[in-house]
């Protein structure tokens, strides 16, 4: 009987909580956090359904290439060696018609994109995008607007915070672990937390102040408060003074924009608002007014991003204990960082398709706009996009309009997914690639900044069950296809050793533990040591460099549209802690306990069609229609009906998830072209539906 216990990382979502695992006999006995860790290992419900995952037999097994029309489901089941002279011999031919610039490739983000990058960077095309138009790009870009700084660089420091505001947060259901474990200490040491959401989550169940507010209206509620803090003096004066640019401009800005006007506009009580604030200012500058997390949600989310940032920076909480401290780097802690796998290759020359850099040179060309992309692949402009790969992503079930999605892709020459589940992008793709489950793949070593930094990486804890692969192994064996032997690494001991030269840090090391902490203590700087790269060195107010591009600084405020008939809901979506968004609904214990979506839907609202808890009632957008059940409650706005994101899944192949509940991405007709245009994000839940009992 052999035993051993093998460090490695979650993948049942893009959070990757370290985990140790137990193994027996080749066979998985118990997972749980990392004991190890100081990011508080723990699991959550998904965490733990990783074996099950594995134990999948619905899962792909073995690479697949297309034989029938896109999305018909008809499949050749072919070898890797089949598989990849396939691809390889695609992209050869697309590339020298069109050159590398032609092929797209897009992932879930997280901390091993460096693989993905360098893959790309291998075969010369500067178009690597991720997920992140449906989640958080709204964050970074108001992140670089206020402050220069990407929003990872900002940390949260829950722990030490004496107020915590949760704003397009649900951090109790949206779960990442290490972030929940933060905030229960600093509620367990006396911390507030204030909740502002369109419907009582379980996030605002816990909290000692909760704002239910009319829907598209958190930029009205944002204004006020700055109103409140700068014409009440509540802000603090000497970090201002210090750091923050334009504040006179701001001051006659949010001029019209006072408690009792947000009041109306919001529907809250004026008195809550400015209790609020002072409760803040008297916390400060330990608070947390979190920017947000998924904010793919209003055509203003941008400037509710950045209103959040500037309520933080006017407490003196950007950079303070408590607050928003900056992240350190290994550099920073007198450490040699990882060897980039990116730095293999020179960057292309070549110019984004999606236009970021040159036609929006104010945001991010790291993960760039993936929409945009798709547009190019529609347009042909700026040059024809007939290669696409999908790795773990699905944008028909993640991004709206997933039927005009298809219509795009029709042209493409050769669309590939490497997946660990089905889903609706795998079965339309022509290759299917079949990526292992994490706990029987290993992965690059990633590198994480904070008050601590640190190295980590991802172990197998047992061999692959079906004809799986790794990420490295695809696109390394994709690599040496293609003849770029560079990338065409044999091993993961060959990319360990080439990531840590000069580091200091062995193998051996990582295994001791999972991880290498590059520093002993929390790197807390000044407050006249910090440093921000934005042009002026300082928090600006206004940003020049957004205003150069096209867009408002500080944008007036625009009231929401009201639903138009009494039948007419603005559809919402979220998440829930046993599931993360569409690739988990078929896992057999995470369908058991969790196995289909319902419409929340106000009582008032409900009462008046009605409609009764538990009705099966549909809901209708464009030409979309689907059937779910109604959960009728107090606890949601009267104008919304919400829904779990991440079901109505049809494929045949998903006995547990198929016919179960309604997809809100379908119910969102030319949803590609609404967007939160200064922050890229895409704008998901300025949408309308109709509700009717059946």
């Amino acid at each position: 009987m052999s035993k051993k216990e093998v460090f490695s990382v979650c993948g049942m979502c893009t959070v990757r909580c370290p985990i140790m695992v137990d193994v027996e006999d080749g066979e998985i006995r118990f997972i749980q956090g990392n004991p190890h860790s100081p990011l508080k290992g723990a699991l959550c419900a998904r965490g733990a359904a990783g074996p099950a995952l594995e134990a999948d037999a619905e899962r792909p097994q073995h690479p697949m290439i297309r034989q029938g029309a896109r999305g018909e489901g008809k499949w050749a089941r072919v070898s890797w060696d089949e598989a990849f002279d396939y691809i390889a011999d695609k992209l050869k031919g697309l590339m020298e018609q069109h050159g590398p610039r032609t092929v797209l490739f897009s992932d879930r983000g997280g901390p091993f994109v460096d693989l993905h990058q360098g893959f790309m960077r291998a075969l010369g095309s500067p178009n690597y995008c991720n997920h992140d138009v449906s989640c958080a790009r709204n964050v970074q870009h108001a992140s670089r607007s206020v402050t220069g700084l990407p929003r990872t660089e900002l940390v949260h420091d829950y722990s030490n915070a004496k107020h915590i505001v949760l704003q397009t947060r649900n951090i109790f259901e949206a779960i990442n672990v290490a972030e929940v474990n933060s905030v229960l200490d600093g509620i367990d040491k006396g911390c507030e937390l204030t909740c502002i959401d369109i419907r009582a989550t379980v996030t605002a169940s816990k909290a000692d102040n909760f704002f239910m507010i009319r829907p598209g209206t958190d930029y009205a509620f944002n204004l006020a408060v700055i109103h409140e803090l700068l014409h009440k003096g509540l802000y603090d004066k000497a970090y201002a003074e210090l750091w923050i640019k334009d504040l006179d401009r701001l001051r006659t800005f949010v001029e019209p924009y006072s408690p009792a006007w947000a009041a109306r506009e919001c529907g809250v009580e004026e008195r809550a608002i400015t209790t609020l604030v002072k409760d803040l200012a008297k916390a400060a500058p330990a608070v947390i007014w979190h920017p947000g997390w998924m904010t793919a949600r209003f055509k203003d989310s941008f400037y509710v991003s950045r209103t959040a940032y500037i309520i933080n920076a006017l407490l003196g909480s950007i950079g303070a204990k408590g607050g928003l401290p900056l992240a350190s780097t290994p550099k920073d802690v007198g450490r040699k960082g990882l060897k980039k796998l990116v730095d293999l290759f020179p960057k292309p020359e070549e110019k984004r398709a999606d236009g970021v850099g040159w036609r929006l040179p104010a945001h991010d060309a790291g993960p760039g706009l993936v929409h945009k992309a798709y547009e190019a692949i529609e347009t042909g402009d700026p040059y024809p996009v007939t290669a696409y790969i999908a790795m773990r992503h699905d944008p028909l079930m993640a991004m709206p309009d997933p039927d005009a999605i298809r219509r795009i892709w029709d042209k493409l020459d050769l669309l590939v997914s490497v997946t660990f589940t089905w889903s609706d992008t795998a079965w339309y793709s022509d290759v299917v690639l079949p990526l292992s489950p994490y706990l029987s793949r290993e992965s690059i070593i990633a590198q994480k900044g904070g008050l601590k930094p640190q190295f980590f990486y991802r172990q197998r804890a047992l061999p692959p069950r079906f004809e799986t692969k790794a990420d490295w192994e695809i696109l390394c064996g994709l690599a040496e296809r293609l003849g770029i032997e560079s990338f065409a690494f044999k091993s993961i001991e060959d990319i360990w050793a080439y990531q840590l030269q000069d580091t200091g840090v062995t193998v051996e090391d990582l295994s001791k533990k999972g991880f290498v902490g590059l520093a002993s203590e929390p790197r807390y700087l000044a407050v006249e040591d910090l440093k921000f790269t934005t042009p002026s060195g300082k928090i600006e107010m206004r940003s020049e460099k957004w205003e150069n591009a096209g867009y408002d600084s500080l944008k007036p405020y625009e009231s929401p549209s009201a639903p138009a008939g009494e039948d007419q809901f603005r559809i919402a979506f979220g998440r829930v802690g046993t599931h993360t968004q569409g690739h988990t609904v078929n896992n057999p214990l995470l369908a058991e306990q969790f196995p289909e979506n319902v419409l929340w839907i106000n009582a008032g609202r409900a009462k008046a069609l009605g409609i009764k808890d538990g009705d099966t009632v549909t809901v209708s957008s464009g030409s979309h229609t689907g059937k779910i059940k109604a959960f009728v409650t107090e606890f949601i706005h009267p104008e919304a009906a919400f829904m779990v994101h991440g079901f109505g899944h049809d494929l045949p192949v998903e006995s547990r998830a198929r016919g179960r509940g309604v997809s809100d991405n379908c119910l969102m007709p030319g949803g590609l072209a609404v967007e939160s245009a200064p922050g890229g994000g895409l704008a998901m839940q300025e949408f309308f539906i109709t509700v009717r009992k059946v």
